[in-house]
């Protein structure tokens, strides 16, 4: 089989920095809030071209600390009321949508572009009322959601943006990093990302010490004094080993990234005339491809085809959020989701391991082309 990702053949690649990372740390012990969890939020700060930046346990806890510190700074409260709404997209993982629902507010969907599968900002706008407090675009797959629009959007109504760019790290919108748009970036560190650790974790990116200050009080129980606290808050803390591995991952993500967008370019160039295939659109660097996602109206023949042919695919995501349990009688939805309903019948994701070979690659290509065609005759 060709992998969807192979975490092994990426260790292979960085060992020596990985090994020597966790050699660091075994040597100090410093296990809980150590010196390479401060360095690594540094760095990020850096890169993504924020103030500040806080690492946390995970992806998902990142969007939770990131809404409760501004439920904090908008409304002086522990938590949102359920009447006010933060609009978001269906087509995503359930953390966006249950993290809204964590901190108290009502998530409300709204309906996304078909080519990027992104938030439409027209759908925003339209879903817009006296309720609404925040925004969370998505940016899916590691594409750049529309973030000019939908700031000023923000900016317009007096709302807050929490980006959520758990499959974005690199991605950028006219030069400016995704996680720096916002009023707060939510980034996870699952093995599977682009920057990916050996387990959980997850980096919350501000330029609000506000905020940051609230961030952290509530990743560590919700004071500063852990035996007198303030707030309701958690035990979520980025681990000092997850950071010593992601301080030795960091400085090769670009090339990563880049190895990421040569395989979707040829993938784009192989399927531009396969009939009832469609690609991702062509973007100006600010898609980093944490998947390769195509679509298919007759998905499943093809992805059954394709594993005859040796070749691994997923289905992110089949089912939206308002249609899941969780959500009923706890969203809104903004109007039609048809665009959000149609892609979670016809997406394909295919392998984007960085380090596949070329062999690999035209191993893909040749599959998919002749899987497509046979579905035609």
């Amino acid at each position: 089989m060709v992998p969807m990702l192979d975490l092994k053949r990426e260790y292979e690649f960085i060992k020596p920095d990985v090994d020597a990372a966790l050699s660091r740390a075994l040597e100090h012990q410093a296990w809980i809030m150590g010196p390479e969890v401060k360095e690594l939020e540094t760095r990020v700060a850096e890169y993504v071209g924020a103030k500040f930046a806080l690492g946390c346990a995970s992806g998902t806890d990142a969007l939770v600390l990131a809404l409760r510190a501004l439920a904090h700074h908008r409304r002086g409260q522990e938590y949102f009321a359920p009447e006010d709404e933060v609009i978001t997209t269906p087509f995503t993982f359930t953390a966006t949508g249950d993290a809204i629902i964590r901190a108290g507010a009502t998530p409300v969907f709204a309906d996304i572009e078909p080519g990027t599968f992104n938030l439409d900002p027209a759908q925003v706008k339209a879903a817009i009322t006296s309720r609404t407090v925040g925004i969370i675009p998505v940016h899916l797959y590691g594409q750049a959601c529309s973030m000019e629009e939908i700031s000023a959007l923000a900016r317009l109504h007096g709302l807050f943006i929490v980006e959520d760019v758990a499959q974005a790290f690199g991605a950028a919108v006219d030069g400016r990093k995704c996680g720096a748009w916002g009023d707060c970036g939510a980034f996870s560190f699952f093995p599977s990302k682009n920057l990916g650790g050996f387990g959980d974790g997850g980096m919350v990116t501000t330029n609000d010490p506000d905020l940051t200050a609230m961030v952290d009080m509530l990743r560590r129980h919700g004071g500063r004094d852990k035996y007198n606290v303030d707030h309701l808050g958690y035990n979520s803390r980025l681990d000092t080993l997850q950071a010593a591995v992601l301080l030795a991952k960091l400085k090769h993500l670009d090339t990563f990234n880049t190895l990421r967008r040569r395989i979707a370019g040829h993938y784009s160039h192989s399927f531009a005339r396969l009939p009832g295939i469609t690609t991702p659109p062509a973007t100006n660097g600010n898609h980093v491809y944490h998947q390769y996602t195509l679509r298919a109206p007759d998905r499943d023949r093809l992805a059954a085809a394709l594993k005859q042919h040796g070749v691994a695919t997923m289905v992110y995501y089949p089912v939206p959020l308002h249609r899941m349990k969780v959500f009923a009688g706890r969203c809104r939805a903004a109007g039609p989701l048809d665009n959000s309903e149609q892609a979670a019948q016809e997406v394909l994701s295919l392998p984007i391991e960085p380090l596949l070979s070329d062999k690999e690659l035209a191993m893909v290509a040749a599959a998919v082309v002749e899987a497509a065609g046979q579905q035609q005759a």
